[in-house]
């Protein structure tokens, strides 16, 4: 099996050739300086080239603050450039596996989303994701996964701000009334790989990294372990805070968790453990 990667420079795309490294399989990893994939010509050209037989979409504008401000760049990312993979994977029979994100939901759910729970973006980069996931939709063999919260050791991420502030600093407020799932990026793609072995039918799929908890939580846990693994670390004191206490341009889903069940029930894939990554990751950020 041969696998594409976009966005090989991010930390989803850099766990991803992780996953593929150690594997028989033929794969091709590409980042923005090989491929621009919002440029129809050379997305079709690329995959005419290497004739995949998925293709793996971990390419997208990311900054969810930002895109308030610069709508255009976040749905050409996110959205037409999706549209440029869909042209090419038909044309050469590819698996399209397209990721996508938790804030498609509003985040009034008072239980995990399913993923036939209606959707209702409040951002732009919510917003621009979901235009992609109905891109994605018309790749005639398509598998679009919801995450939420990813972090790993690569790229930038809350984890890694947060250990850089509690380096520099002896007190932090951390947001305390959102709820979601942090998700390792090594488990995820993982999970991707699996998912482009098994080949489940044509759908939607959510995968995340396990027990809930808040920002605020995961920040506690994050300097735990800093703690933990070394004498010089000396976690900052958190002050939990509110939403409202800490106003962003872009509005986050107060509750985004994601119900893995579907996807366990097709390939077998457990949902992931952020908790257990947390010492690895950390000895690395």
């Amino acid at each position: 099996m041969k696998i594409m990667i976009t966005g090989a420079s991010g930390q989803l795309g850099k766990c991803l050739q992780d996953a593929l490294a150690n594997t028989e399989h033929e794969w091709l990893a590409v980042g923005r300086s090989d491929l621009d994939i919002t440029r129809a010509s050379d997305v079709d050209q690329v995959v005419a080239r290497a004739k995949p037989d998925v293709i793996i979409n971990a390419a997208a504008y990311t900054a969810v603050d930002k895109a308030e401000a610069e709508p255009d760049h976040a749905f050409n990312a996110n959205s037409h450039a999706v549209a440029n993979l869909v042209e090419a994977a038909d044309t050469v029979g590819a698996l399209l596996i397209h990721v996508s994100t938790d804030y498609v939901f509003d985040g009034r759910s008072k239980r995990p989303y399913l993923e036939t729970d209606t959707v209702n973006p409040m951002g732009v980069y919510g917003k621009s994701k979901l235009a992609g996931e109905r891109e994605a939709q018309r790749a005639q063999r398509h598998i679009i996964v919801r995450t939420a919260w990813v972090f790993s050791e690569y790229g930038s991420n809350f984890l890694k701000t947060m250990v850089r502030l509690g380096r520099e600093r002896d007190s932090l407020s951390v947001v305390n009334d959102q709820i979601g799932t942090p998700t390792y990026a090594g488990d995820l793609a993982a999970a991707l790989t699996n998912l482009a072995l098994r080949q489940p039918e044509n759908g939607i799929y959510h995968y995340c990294g396990g027990e809930p908890c808040s920002w605020y939580d995961f920040a506690q846990a994050i300097f735990n372990t800093c703690n933990e693994l070394s004498a010089d670390f000396s976690p900052p004191t958190i002050t939990p805070i509110s939403s409202a206490e800490f106003p962003t341009p872009a509005k986050r889903p107060a509750f985004s968790v994601l119900d893995g069940s579907k996807l366990k029930r097709a390939t077998g894939v457990e949902v992931g453990d952020w908790v257990g990554a947390l010492r690895n990751v950390c000895s690395k950020a």
